[in-house]
């Protein structure tokens, strides 16, 4: 009797002890430095193409994922990669067929921006900033082209901010869906919550 009991016993603890380990190994997704930040940058990525039938897919994408940041409080908005902790970089997702590369609909003078206690305001001074390495023709090859792409889902990709050209490296996270950037709930800010 006494070793069906010990039998018993060591099937429960064997049974048991995988669930105990998986508790106590709760993966840290995100680097500290990446926990730790405090102000974040929305832009635009320099790849995204703009549908031809909704040019103003991806400046629309990146002022609902402003939005949806203030709204969390976690971080504050700044105004410049060069004062962000990190850098966020969304594309809007497009149906297959034709799109507009570097859209001048992308670039932000004046930032006028209701948000829950007051009005955020910025303005850009000089060419918008090059978070990137210049596109393939040289500097100053920045104007709209013609292409075509293959439909695609929303993109929200989070990089290192404060370095020299931050979305030349790799993301620190990234997230994929379709709608993902869409209001009222933007399914990218809250998975990266």
């Amino acid at each position: 009797m006494s070793s069906r009991m010990s039998v018993v016993f060591l099937l429960l603890l064997l049974l048991l002890d995988p669930q105990i380990d998986a508790k106590n190994k709760k993966k840290q997704v995100l680097s500290d430095d990446v926990l730790q930040a405090q102000r974040v940058l929305v832009v635009i990525h320099p790849d995204a193409g703009e549908s031809l039938t909704s040019p103003m897919a991806n400046r629309t994408a990146q002022d609902e994922v402003e939005k949806a940041i203030m709204k969390w409080g976690r971080f504050n908005l700044a105004l410049d990669a060069q004062t962000a902790d990190l850098v966020i970089a969304v594309q809007k997702g497009n149906k297959s067929g034709p799109i507009i590369s570097h859209s001048p609909a992308d670039d932000r003078p004046v930032i006028l921006q209701p948000s829950g206690g007051g009005v955020r305001v910025g303005q850009q001074q000089g060419d918008p900033p090059d978070l990137t390495n210049p596109v393939p023709g040289g500097p100053g090859n920045r104007g709209p082209q013609l292409g075509n792409q293959i439909g695609s889902e929303d993109t929200f990709e989070v990089y290192r901010g404060g370095v020299e050209d931050p979305l030349d490296t790799a993301p620190v996270w990234r997230y994929t869906a379709k709608d993902a950037l869409n209001a009222p709930q933007v399914a990218a800010v809250e998975q990266f919550r």
